[in-house]
């Protein structure tokens, strides 16, 4: 869906296009929760329950795909080449803000309220988001207005597609994003019934707080390697951290773990919206920055699949072989990006 949503992008623009993600979500998020209320019973039991589900976990996802392409199209307008990487690393810190913030204001409510009511709180966020993006967002130059075709836009995107050395960095990618949802598909099970701590989401956090605390800094200091080489260490990094969890088999060792792992993520990410954003022409740039998201979407299904299997497999037996799996996978990601980086830099 972000690769069809930055053709949005490119057509409508940002903020026509970022109202429309949260008017979505204000919607989806509320459906979601209504279906865990005794007043949304009638209607989920008249679709179905399951049917209910998929439809409106299906709106949501529309949403969610539209705002990426949105905030990072913005920020690769806005910048300068010499500050893209700064603007990049402030964009993914004030995400993790969300991102820290959010799961500790949910555990809250479900323990207090129950789970429904954390999705008619962000159903509520959203209400505030649309009235925000409406009344603040500034429309980057030279973005709305553009006449754009529908045929332009998907043309633009099957040119993409034949960008073999492009995807294969996408794909690669992806690797990643494997690693990264295990932090909300793996870790809690791991927390709740191997390190029998029941607030799972406040050691969910620890990523989102350090990223919060060191991604600018580490860009600078990152700052003058090539982006791609800046990955590769990043990719190393995140790779190695869940050793650390399996090894030391302890809440500290969790905590130290996803810290090593944000430090990681903080290394590579604002460099790798950096290199996309640099490889895309001016008219393009929604386009490609949907692309951008291509391995968090092939990541996060991926990344579910390995996680029904490292649960059923090792969570009862042998839990630090989940770790040292996750660590494998990182580690061949790490190698085939190597192996672009020499490729294209021939």
């Amino acid at each position: 869906m972000p690769i069809v949503a930055g053709g949005f992008v490119d057509k409508y623009g940002c903020k026509r296009t970022l109202m429309a993600c949260f008017a979505i979500f204000c919607l989806g998020y509320f459906l979601i929760g209504l279906a865990g209320m005794e007043y949304g019973q009638a209607l989920s039991d008249a679709i179905g329950k399951k049917n209910y589900v998929i439809i409106v976990l299906m709106l949501t996802a529309i949403g969610g795909s539209l705002i990426k392409p949105c905030v990072v199209g913005t920020v690769a307008k806005t910048s300068k080449p010499q500050s893209q990487a700064l603007g990049f690393s402030i964009y993914y810190t004030l995400v993790n803000l969300g991102g820290a913030i959010g799961p500790m204001i949910a555990y809250f409510i479900r323990t207090d309220l129950g789970i429904e009511f954390v999705l008619v709180m962000s159903s509520i966020t959203s209400l505030f988001l649309f009235f925000g993006a409406w009344f603040f967002f500034k429309e980057p130059e030279g973005e709305a207005g553009e006449p754009k075709t529908f045929a332009k836009v998907f043309s633009d995107m099957l040119l993409v597609f034949r960008n073999i050395k492009f995807m294969s960095f996408l794909l690669i990618f992806s690797g990643f994003w494997m690693m990264f949802w295990q932090i909300f598909y793996s870790f809690p099970f791991y927390v709740t019934d191997v390190l029998h701590y029941e607030a799972f989401e406040f050691l969910e956090t620890v990523d989102a707080w350090t990223i919060i605390l060191i991604t600018i800094p580490v860009t600078a200091l990152v700052s003058k390697l090539r982006p791609v080489t800046a990955i590769i260490i990043g990719f190393t990094i995140a790779s190695l951290s869940w050793i650390i969890i399996g090894v030391g088999g302890t809440v500290l060792a969790a905590i130290v773990g996803v810290a090593v792992f944000a430090l990681g993520e903080a290394t590579q990410a604002p460099r790798f919206y950096e290199y996309v954003s640099s490889l895309a022409p001016k008219d393009q740039v929604g386009t490609f920055m949907g692309f951008a998201f291509l391995p968090v979407a092939i990541g996060s299904f991926t990344a579910g699949i390995i996680a029904d299997w490292l649960r059923g497999s090792y969570l009862e037996t042998n839990p630090a072989m989940m770790w040292y799996t996750l660590s494998a996978i990182g580690i061949t990601s790490t190698l085939l990006m190597i192996v672009y980086n020499r490729i294209v830099t021939r």
